[in-house]
């Protein structure tokens, strides 16, 4: 008579973005108890671990190696192992590995059980003093400036507060990128939440944008007030358009013709034409 082998269970474990006192004691026990807990990067786990006398193994789980790992974890816990994940900070899956092995396991029968706590999100939405409470989160911004100002394009029209993560070697033209495409918007942008030097800029996205250093250092997240301008208040004809959102919004002569080309579905090499005449005819006066 053969027993059959039980699975193992997969604990989605948050973990301080900063301040270490921040973890619960059931993400301790958890990370106490498995068998194994795959780490985003296991030198920084492990600092983590020997602050809390943790012994447990690791093993790591990181972006590139994602899908073949979570195959390779995914056999582990069919054997029966308990299996905690943890990214570098905060919750694992929201714009850091876990999504994947976390589907294979659902896919398999194997139970996930989550282990809530720490989320730059919602750490920075707490703090915010938002009057509404519907908002797009994007995580990190694509790295491409076109790609990057392209999804800003497509983002300015929906009614919502916008939020991203973004490293701070990329945050100038982030910021520069959303202005040019969202206008200037009332913004907050938090750095090193929880920690030491935990700051928070508000103003509009240009006061921002002029108020960074030169070197911006720590973890940052960045949330994008909805439009204040209504439907309603811009011109009709493309003309009256391009000097609105020339002079109103700030906006390039390139990304006023991209932005107007694309929101009434008209030629864009037209619309240029008559943007440069507009450009020409105000230097000229």
């Amino acid at each position: 008579m053969t027993t059959s082998i039980q699975p193992g269970t997969l604990y989605v474990v948050a973990t301080p973005i900063g301040n270490l006192q921040d973890i619960s004691s059931r993400a301790i026990q958890v990370l106490r108890e498995v068998d194994l807990i795959a780490s985003e990067d296991t030198r920084h786990t492990r600092k983590l671990l020997n602050h809390l006398s943790i012994q447990t193994s690791l093993t790591s789980y990181y972006r590139e190696k994602e899908q073949h790992k979570a195959r390779v974890l995914l056999e582990k816990l069919c054997q029966g192992q308990h299996i905690a994940i943890v990214s570098d900070a905060g919750t694992p899956g929201i714009s850091d590995p876990g999504s994947v092995l976390v589907r294979l396991a659902r896919d398999s029968g194997i139970t996930v059980v989550p282990v809530p706590g720490p989320s730059a999100l919602t750490t920075a939405l707490s703090a915010a003093g938002l009057e509404e409470s519907s908002f797009y989160f994007g995580g990190f911004p694509p790295a491409k400036k076109t790609v990057r100002k392209k999804l800003f394009q497509q983002l300015a029209s929906l009614p919502c507060t916008l939020i991203f993560y973004e490293s701070p070697h990329r945050i100038k033209e982030c910021l520069a990128d959303a202005l040019a495409m969202l206008g200037n918007r009332q913004a907050l942008l938090f750095r090193e939440l929880t920690k030491l030097h935990e700051e928070c800029l508000q103003g509009s996205l240009e006061e921002i944008l002029d108020s960074l250093p030169g070197r911006v250092r720590g973890e940052l997240v960045l949330i994008i007030r909805p439009d204040t301008i209504t439907a309603e208040d811009r011109p009709e004809n493309t003309a009256d358009l391009l000097r609105w959102y020339r002079d109103t919004r700030g906006a390039s002569l390139k990304d006023a013709v991209k932005i107007i080309a694309t929101d009434l579905g008209i030629s864009r090499s037209r619309l240029y034409q008559e943007a440069l005449s507009i450009w020409h005819e105000d230097k000229d006066r």
